[in-house]
């Protein structure tokens, strides 16, 4: 079958367990504005946005609990 979808091997990299859990060393020497920067960027790419767009608040739905005391 042609539609099949193909991982891009391009991509990947093989590292060892404890280098793949040594996340804390590359943002030992960071300031915590570098640090929130970084979050941003993670966080960004995963929805894939920036930080220029507006949120979209059509989407959203606010209401009150209900009022369990009765």
């Amino acid at each position: 079958m042609d539609d099949t979808i193909k991982m891009d091997r391009s991509v990947v990299a093989k590292i060892s367990f404890e280098d793949a859990d040594d996340h804390v060393t590359f943002f030992k020497d960071k300031s915590p504005i570098e640090r929130l920067n970084y979050a941003c960027d993670i966080i960004n790419s995963i929805f894939n946005s920036d930080p220029l767009q507006k949120v979209d608040r059509t989407i959203i739905s606010t209401r009150k609990h209900a009022d369990k005391s009765l």
